[in-house]
């Protein structure tokens, strides 16, 4: 959120303590963390606040295996819909993918490249089939004694 007359580091002082995406935790040394969907590594802090910052990047996960980026437009603060978001590597490899997120993000902010990059990783790596584990194989004395049953 920016407005013409009102720093985002204002915003950030009165919403840092108290606001719809912050998530506490009593446990873990009491850590906060983000629901922001324009926070790409869900830490609660300045630089990755989505809401705050004039320039933000979302990566969440797309249909049918892809990795959608959204970016924020600077003069649509009020206009959730005009947000500029593509989807990447429906049907491309993860390589590829990687490259078009990081190409896309670099240009506009490079501070949150790696943890753009990052967060398709882990999207892409979620979206695979598991795959079933293999029958254990008996050992020793077991595996004597069904050779010799068999």
């Amino acid at each position: 959120m920016s407005l013409s007359n009102v720093s985002a580091d204002l915003i950030w002082e009165i919403t840092r303590s108290q606001n719809s995406y912050l998530v506490k935790r009593t446990t873990g040394g009491g850590v906060q963390f983000s629901r922001d969907p324009l926070n790409v590594t869900n830490k609660h802090s300045r630089k990755y606040a989505g809401f705050v910052n004039d320039k933000a990047v979302g990566v969440v996960p797309g249909e049918k295996g892809a990795v959608v980026v959204t970016t924020k437009k600077a003069g649509s603060i009020t206009k959730p819909s005009a947000r500029y978001t593509v989807a990447f590597g429906a049907n491309k490899t993860a390589r590829k993918t990687y490259k078009a997120i990081a190409r896309q993000v670099a240009g506009y902010r490079s501070d949150l490249l790696k943890a753009a990059v990052a967060r398709a990783s882990a999207i892409r790596r979620s979206q695979r089939a598991v795959k079933p584990e293999p029958a254990q194989k008996l050992r020793g004395n077991a595996a004597k004694k069904a050779a010799a049953s068999a």
